[in-house]
């Protein structure tokens, strides 16, 4: 079949739950699927040869610690043939995507932003067209993944720009800049160039050593890039990077990959400005302003840390040896003045007497294998001995700890709810007699709850009201298994924020490092106040300030529009930070300047952010997203509730990220029949035509991943994908239904927790759903769909309560699982919702998916 134009951007949304990193990267590489029309024998026979990048170029500007970055690759065909060559960017989570233009044979094409959901029925209307398949291999961590492909025709040319925008983040006391190089051949003309400039002088630029991108930087100097650092005056920089084609492959050597394949790592600047030792500085710009606060002369704060700690069943083995290894570290970092509690929880939890070494406190139900009808629990309580209290971290306390740590071991299930209770127990007892201590509750598991309380929003809900707004919780989850959007919600609706630890050799590092940006509090219940008359201010209080990092704050306000900084009288009345630091409440004033360029990017970026956030915690997300959306549209940025859409003349196409810290899942690229604004499409092979260049296709515009199996192939045959139909490239990987698995599950639809929890509800739907996310009903195949938003709910006659209702999703109407005893029993109230499995759900009483 001839190839076509592709436009492809899988996966999940720009805001993810894990951002340790925060990394500006990218990747650009080629894939080739030659044309086979019109070929004679010895030709189908030959090796194609493969499109060449002949110039890869990354700029970033960086101006009031808000980076902009534009990525650019030069493609050339150099076979006789027409060749597809894929370009694909690697941003970081915390990057919105702004921007992204085509120029092929002299011709431009700009994409735009438009909503999800209409995006999403863009590609619905066209998935019966049919697509093929290919992929791309490239993964980072914290990152999203953007990618494009195209047909070349021969010794034609192609350039991509992509253009992406984030606020650095502060972490150690520096701010990174990483860019993920991956061109998968070595480039003739690679370039780099990183532009500093900032209102206050820099403290240090420097480039490190290249890193992998998948593991904690080992520092080597045979991976030191020997970048072109430029001081041009105090305030501003520049960094250059430019390896000729033996050094990309001396890197790609020292980074444990193939030569021929060109660097594959990570070039990273790192900088850091001087402090105003007390409130920070506010810059300011065409009446919108930012305050940069990270007070450089303030004492720490002493805390009480109480590490809740996962030793279910699961964590047998590598996960628990990494957990004492990091603990070891983590336990060292304590200082004098601070106290500590140990909690482990799997089916039991556990608090432990340091003093002693010994369990002292212990409730829960205790399995010797899997619970089951036949079997016997033993039940262990000793909630009868009072909680032990917080151990001073003396030398002493912390070789017993370390003792503690040795002894735990993985068995049972996991009962997070009992866990995170027994934490916030422990702080308020401590509480109760000593106030001068910020508590903190470090939280790791590597799954989800199976014992006790297993309903997540019920327990969101009952730890958020047990806590009352005291104490963060600083979530960290553990592997693929662990259910990251729950512990980024519970995190946020308790002054915390999470990260994901990833599974491999390096595990303990990670939680080390996560450990250290939290280790030294300065300052609690942090509030910003502007008595100006300032308008759409983003968030201005904050439970903690910890060392070395940073807390922004950006707004509007007219008074600021006249701002003259060498003037005696400011004008306006100039603003108070106001904490509780270690010797009790603290006012601080900052400093007002000028900024180095505009800021309402920066501003509207924050408020994007922040409104995100909200939504992700938010019971009802109604209000948020059309904010969210208002921002997203307005600026022109790609996040979780707009679409990137790329245009050509009767044709737009909508485009997504996908998560790319994973190592064995690639994104699927369709590929096939072109598209058509004024009705379906029609293959050029079919009609016997030669295929105009270029024409497009597009992937499914949805929230999760299309997935495939490495070792699972299979020749010509057609997979149903999300609303339609994908058919596998000639000799190809087997598709995986992409619309139930979560971006943090493995490719099994069975492993997904809203599969789980629906199969507990309703059981017999475990025996007619298959690998594809499909029910093998009577009328045909329907997609499950546990994570699709349906806009469309059709009246329908009866309900299984005897009364009128909508058609909805299965999942969406649990009111009625008690009356769907059974496939028969649900059939007979089944609808079809545009392929999609949906039942007759009473109107007035239906949840909205």
């Amino acid at each position: 079949m001839q190839q076509q134009l592709i436009i492809a951007l899988l996966g999940i949304s720009l805001l993810s739950f894990t951002n340790a990193l925060d990394t500006t990267s990218f990747v650009t590489s080629t894939s080739t699927v030659p044309s086979v029309d019109n070929q004679d024998e010895s030709d189908k026979q030959r090796e194609p040869v493969l499109p060449k990048i002949y110039e890869m170029r990354v700029d970033t500007n960086v101006s009031n610690r808000f980076a902009k970055s534009q990525v650019t690759s030069k493609v050339r065909n150099l076979d006789k043939h027409a060749q597809e060559a894929t370009f694909s960017v690697v941003i970081p989570e915390q990057a919105y995507i702004s921007g992204f233009t085509m120029e092929i044979d002299g011709k431009q094409y700009e994409a735009y932003i438009q909503e999800k959901e209409e995006a999403k029925n863009t590609y619905k209307n066209a998935v019966a067209s049919g697509q093929s398949a290919g992929h791309v291999a490239v993964n980072a961590r914290d990152s999203n993944r953007f990618t494009v492909s195209v047909n070349v025709e021969p010794q034609q040319k192609a350039t991509f720009y992509l253009r992406y925008e984030e606020l650095l983040a502060r972490q150690n006391e520096k701010y990174e800049i990483v860019i993920n190089i991956h061109p998968g051949q070595p480039v003739k003309q690679l370039d780099v160039q990183v532009n500093i400039e900032e209102t206050r002088p820099l403290k240090f630029v420097k480039a490190p050593p290249l890193r992998s991108g998948n593991e904690v930087a080992k520092n080597e100097e045979k991976l030191n890039p020997n970048a072109e650092v430029t001081l041009l005056n105090k305030t501003s920089a520049i960094v250059k990077f430019s390896p000729n084609v033996e050094k990309q492959k001396e890197y790609a050597s020292g980074l444990g990959t193939d030569q021929k394949n060109g660097l594959a790592g990570q070039f990273i600047v790192e900088y850091d400005v001087e402090r105003d030792p007390q409130g920070g500085e506010v810059l300011v710009d065409g009446g919108y302003f930012v305050h940069f606060f990270a007070p450089s002369d303030l004492p720490p704060l002493p805390k009480q840390v109480v590490f809740v700690l996962d030793t279910s069943g699961s964590m047998e083995g590598i996960r628990v040896t990494q957990l004492k290894e990091a603990m070891r570290s983590i336990l060292s970092e304590l200082k004098p003045e601070d106290i500590f509690n140990i909690v482990e929880f799997g089916s039991i939890v556990k608090v432990w007497n340091v003093e002693k070494v010994a369990v002292q406190y212990e409730s829960g139900t205790s399995y010797w294998g899997y619970p089951d009808e036949e079997e016997e629990p033993v039940f262990k309580n000793r909630t009868e001995q009072p909680l032990p209290p917080a151990y001073p971290a003396t030398e002493e306390n912390l070789k017993k700890a370390e003792k503690v740590v040795q002894k735990l071991k993985a068995f049972g299930g996991t009962d997070i709810n009992e866990g995170l209770k027994t934490a916030l127990t422990l702080i308020d007892k401590n509480h109760l007699e000593d106030k001068k201590h910020q508590p903190l509750i470090v939280f790791l598991t590597d799954g989800e709850a199976t014992v006790g309380e297993v309903d997540n929003d019920k327990i969101i809900r009952t730890i958020t009201e047990l806590n009352g707004g005291r104490t963060p919780i600083f979530s960290l989850s553990f592997g693929d298994g662990a259910d990251r959007s729950f512990l980024q919600k519970i995190s946020l609706k308790n002054l915390g924020f999470a990260r994901h630890i990833y599974e491999a050799a390096d595990a303990s590092l990670q939680l080390e490092q996560f450990y250290k940006e939290i280790s030294s509090p300065l300052l609690s219940n942090v509030s910003f106040k502007y008595v100006s008359n300032v308008s759409e201010v983003t968030k201005t209080k904050f439970p903690i300030l910890f060392h070395g990092s940073e807390l922004v704050v950006a707004g509007h306000t007219d008074e600021f529009k006249n701002f003259c900084p060498d003037c005696p009288d400011p004008g306006f009345k100039v603003p108070i930070v106001e904490g509780w630091g270690v010797h009790g409440p603290i006012q601080l004033t900052p400093s007002i300047h000028s900024s180095v360029g505009p800021l309402e990017r920066l501003w509207a970026y924050l408020t994007l952010k922040q409104i995100l956030q909200q939504r992700e915690a938010a019971d009802n997300k109604t209000g948020p997203t059309q904010e969210a959306l208002r921002i997203a549209l307005k600026y022109s940025f790609v996040s979780d509730v707009s679409s990137l859409v790329v245009v050509k003349p009767n044709a737009s196409h909508a485009v997504e990220t996908e998560d790319a810290s994973t190592d064995k899942r690639y994104p699927i690229i369709a590929s096939g029949l072109p598209l058509s604004a004024g009705g379906p499409s029609i293959s050029y092979a079919q009609l016997g035509q030669a295929q105009p260049s270029p024409s497009f296709a597009f992937a499914p515009a949805y929230s999760e991943p299309a997935l495939y199996e490495e070792s699972d192939y299979d020749n010509d045959r057609v997979y149903s994908g999300a609303g339609g139909f994908i058919a596998s490239t000639t000799v190809g990987p087997r598709l995986v239904s992409s619309t139930q698995v979560p971006h943090n599950a493995t490719a099994k639809i069975e492993e997904s927790s809203e599969v789980d929890r629906l199969k507990k509800n309703l059981p017999w739907i475990a025996n007619i759903l298959n690998e594809d996310g499909e029910l093998n009903l009577t009328s045909g195949k329907f997609i499950l769909g546990l994570n699709e938003t349906i806009s469309d709910h059709p009246v329908c006659p009866k309900t299984p309560l005897d009364q009128p209702g909508e058609c909805t999703l299965i999942n969406s109407c649990p009111q009625i699982f008690d009356k769907l005893t059974s496939l028969q029993v649900y059939e007979q109230y089944f609808c079809d919702l545009k392929g999609f499995a949906g039942v007759c759900c009473p109107k007035e009483e239906k949840q909205t998916n």
